[in-house]
């Protein structure tokens, strides 16, 4: 009792990824209070790993921007400055950088907010792709990523903008059981509040979930209002996923277990 055999999880966690961390997420909750919390802790630190031995971050594909060369460090646009430069040349004077311009390129920045369903069973498998999901999301965009848990009401487990440390999200989701009806529409209306807190150029909600309501408005429109909705369904339950994701203009990628989250949520952001 109130044992871990870190050794034995580290073998079954090379030959059957999705099976340990469904293990682990499990015993997170169990009765033992040393092996729960030895699995809480051992579980921080996995989850994390995980991630971070996948795919490298995404570093976005800069984009040529113009703007006024006194508020530029880029290099003059010649081409556009051309009748500036001769009329101030006519006047034996030197053009103002005021009334020319600069080109530089720029990288858009990413928002993510991961909202996850907690209705119904919340344990093994499905929380195990929780954690994942949340400490992905964190690795991409560290400062600017807000979780949202749901069920027949809204829990923010980590506000927009916090930064709070992955191992601290992954445990205060490792914590939660799921319970109650499920309000997809009053889920995608928090998280669109949450990234209206952002000001990056790209905002993204990655939707945990096999997108069934049971309660609740039509998830459709409050989904509409989203600036990029992705759905990270199961694979073998995603008949309603891909309904809403055909209906918004949303992607949905079926996930084959919690392993495969991370580079599904990397190949996510390439598009």
């Amino acid at each position: 009792m109130g044992q871990l055999d870190e050794a034995a999880f580290d073998e079954l966690l090379r030959e059957d990824p999705d099976a340990a961390l469904a293990l682990l997420a499990s015993l997170t909750g169990a009765t033992d209070e040393r092996l729960r919390d030895a699995a809480r802790e051992l579980a921080g630190r996995v989850v994390v790993d995980v991630v971070r031995s996948g795919a490298p971050r995404r570093r976005g594909i800069g984009k040529l921007r113009h703007q006024r060369a006194d508020r530029s460090d880029g290099e003059l646009d010649l081409d556009r400055g051309l009748d500036t430069i001769a009329v101030a040349r006519a006047h034996g004077e030197s053009p103002s950088l005021e009334d020319l311009h600069a080109r530089e390129w720029s990288k858009p920045t990413l928002a993510l907010c991961l909202l996850v369903d907690r209705s119904g069973s919340m344990t093994g498998e499905r929380l195990a792709a929780a954690a994942l999901a949340a400490a992905a999301c964190l690795w991409r965009a560290p400062v600017d990523t807000s979780v949202v848990a749901f069920a027949e009401e809204s829990v923010v487990v980590a506000p927009q903008g916090s930064g709070l440390d992955p191992e601290q999200v992954v445990d205060a989701l490792l914590r939660l059981r799921g319970h109650g009806p499920t309000d997809l529409a009053l889920g995608l209306r928090t998280a669109r509040e949450q990234l209206d807190r952002s000001r990056a150029t790209r905002r993204i909600t990655m939707l945990l979930s096999d997108a069934r309501p049971t309660m609740g408005g039509d998830p459709a429109a409050a989904a509409a209002a989203l600036d990029e909705l992705v759905i990270l369904a199961p694979a073998d339950d995603s008949a309603d996923a891909e309904e809403l994701a055909a209906a918004v203009g949303a992607r949905c990628v079926p996930l084959a277990g919690p392993a495969s989250i991370p580079d599904a949520i990397a190949e996510a952001l390439l598009h």
